[in-house]
C-alpha cells in the first residue's frame, strides 16, 4: 500500500490560511444497536424525501452524458414564476452552499492593500461560514449570539467597520433555531452601509411558522444590497443533489455570474427541482407534517421542564454546555445520532415519528436538563 506524501516530501505547502481553518464536522450516522431501529437526526435531512413525481423523474432516461445548462435556464425560469421574481435576480449554485461562496468570491476577500475584507456574522451560525470565509480570502468578524439564540443585531452593527464588505444573517439561525423578525432586521439593514452586501440566509425557510419572521424575498425588492439564500436540500428532500440559489437585483448578480461555478448544478438537480416546484403542494404537506412533529418534540421537552430556545427551522437546540457530550454519546446508544458542538450543546433533527419519540423517552430519563441561556 502506498503511503500518503507529507509535506516533507512534497515541498508543496498549502496557503496558511488552510492550516487555521476549522473542520467541517459533518453529522455522524447512528451506531447499530441490536434490536434497536437507528435514526440520523444529526444533519437536518428531510426523512421523508422528495416528492413522488422527483422520484418518477429520477428513474427515468437522463442524458447524463450532457453537460447540464450553465444559465439552468429552466430552473431558473420557474423559480421567477414561483417567487414572483425576474429570472435574472435568481443565481443558481451547487446548494446554499455553493451560492454563498459565489457571493463571498464576488465581494470578500483580499484587498489590493493586502488586507482582507472583512465579513460579520452570528456566531454560533452555520459551522461551514467560517470556513468559507477563510477561504475566500477574508476576515471572519463573530458576532455572538445572545443566551436564547438569536442575533444580536446592535452588535452586529457596531462591527461593521469600513472594511466590512458582507454580513451574513442566518435564518432561522442553525443551530440555535430562532428567526429574525422583520423590525429589528429592517433597522439593521437602514443601519448598515448601503455598500455592504447583506445575506439573508433562509436555507429553513419553509419551516417557519412565526408570523413576524423577515421575509428575505421583501428585503431585496427593498434593498439593492440584500441577496437571499435558499434551497431545495431541506424542505424539498434533494439534499443529495446540491441545488441551491441566490436571489438579488440586477446590480449584484452581475457579479455573481461572473463568480460562479460553470456547470454546478447538474442537469438531474435541476430536473428533480423543477420538478419539486411543480408540485409544491405535496412539499407543504411534508414540510407540515414535520412542523407537526417539532411541536410535538418542543412540547415534550417544555413538559419535562427543559428551557430551548425557539425552534423555527427542522431542529432543535439544546444547550447542554458542558454535558453536550454526555448527552451526544447517550442518545448514540439508543440508536440516535445528534449533532453535537463541543461543549455548547446538541442539535437534533426532526425526523421519523419513532425517533422523536424515542428522544423524548431519552430527555425524560437524563436529569442534566439544558438551559436556554
Amino acid at each position: 500500500m502506498t503511503e500518503e506524501p507529507t509535506t516533507a516530501q512534497t515541498g508543496v505547502h498549502p496557503r496558511p490560511v488552510v492550516a487555521r481553518l476549522p473542520k467541517y464536522a459533518a453529522g455522524k450516522p447512528p451506531s447499530v444497536i441490536a434490536g434497536l431501529e437507528s435514526f440520523k437526526l444529526s444533519s437536518n435531512e428531510n426523512p421523508l424525501g422528495p416528492v413522488p413525481a422527483v422520484m418518477d423523474m429520477l428513474a427515468g432516461k437522463l442524458e447524463v452524458h450532457r453537460y447540464p445548462d450553465t444559465m439552468c435556464t429552466a430552473l431558473r425560469t420557474a423559480l421567477g414564476t414561483f417567487l414572483d421574481v425576474p429570472a435574472e435576480d435568481v443565481v443558481t449554485g451547487a446548494g446554499s452552499l455553493g451560492a454563498l461562496n459565489q457571493i463571498l468570491a464576488a465581494f470578500a476577500g483580499q484587498n489590493d492593500d493586502g488586507h482582507p475584507d472583512e465579513v460579520v456574522y452570528a456566531w454560533r451560525s452555520f459551522e461551514a461560514y467560517p470556513i468559507c470565509v477563510g477561504l475566500a480570502g477574508a476576515k471572519s468578524v463573530q458576532v455572538p449570539v445572545r443566551g436564547d439564540g438569536t442575533h444580536d443585531l446592535p452588535a452586529m452593527a457596531a462591527a461593521v467597520t469600513d472594511r466590512t464588505t458582507v454580513v451574513l444573517l442566518c435564518t432561522p439561525n442553525n443551530p440555535t433555531g430562532p428567526v429574525l423578525r422583520l423590525a429589528e432586521t429592517e433597522e439593521f439593514i437602514r443601519s448598515v452601509r448601503s455598500d455592504v452586501v447583506i445575506v439573508i440566509d433562509e436555507a429553513y425557510q419553509e419551516f417557519v411558522r412565526e408570523p413576524d419572521a423577515v421575509d428575505g424575498l421583501a428585503m431585496y425588492r427593498k434593498y439593492p444590497n440584500v441577496v437571499v439564500l435558499r434551497t431545495f436540500s431541506k424542505a424539498h428532500g434533494l439534499a443529495g443533489l446540491r441545488v441551491g440559489y441566490s436571489v438579488s437585483g440586477a446590480d449584484v448578480t452581475a457579479y455573481l455570474r461572473a463568480a460562479a461555478t460553470p456547470f454546478a448544478v447538474s442537469s438531474i438537480a435541476e430536473q428533480a427541482a423543477v420538478a419539486s416546484l411543480e408540485n409544491y403542494d405535496q412539499v407543504v404537506e411534508r414540510v407540515q407534517s414535520l412542523v407537526d412533529e417539532r411541536d410535538r418534540v418542543t412540547a415534550g421537552l417544555q413538559e419535562l421542564g427543559w428551557e430551548i430556545p425557539e425552534a423555527q427551522g427542522n431542529f432543535i437546540w439544546l444547550a447542554f454546555g458542558p454535558n453536550t457530550a454526555e448527552f451526544a454519546a447517550l442518545a448514540d446508544s439508543q440508536g440516535l445520532s445528534v449533532r453535537a458542538f463541543g461543549a455548547e450543546g446538541v442539535r437534533v433533527s426532526i425526523g421519523e415519528v419513532a425517533a422523536n419519540t424515542r428522544l423524548l423517552e431519552i430527555c425524560a430519563s437524563y436529569t442534566n436538563a439544558p438551559r436556554a441561556s
